[in-house]
């Protein structure tokens, strides 16, 4: 079984929409930042596909195989609309 990590999770725009929320805390098996998308999106059913999105962790921008660790703040960002 994998480890349990405590993440705190923030959502902008249309995520932010889809969940009802601006963040949550939440316990995690995900091992990686993609592998904690792809959980939310089959659990809050997220539109946005993982390579439309960016992610950063403790507010640095990284990779979807950036491994989690407990505590880590994570933030997912939808491209922007402009005008």
């Amino acid at each position: 079984m994998s480890p349990t990590r405590t993440i705190h999770v923030q959502y902008f725009a249309i995520l932010r929409e889809q969940r009802g929320l601006a963040r949550e805390t939440l316990a995690t098996a995900a091992a990686t930042t993609g592998g904690l998308y792809a959980e939310l999106q089959t659990r809050h059913g997220f539109s946005l596909p993982a390579d439309r999105l960016r992610v950063a962790v403790d507010d640095e921008f990284t990779s979807w195989t950036a491994p989690l660790r407990d505590g880590a703040a994570v933030v997912f960002i939808p491209p922007v609309a402009g005008g």
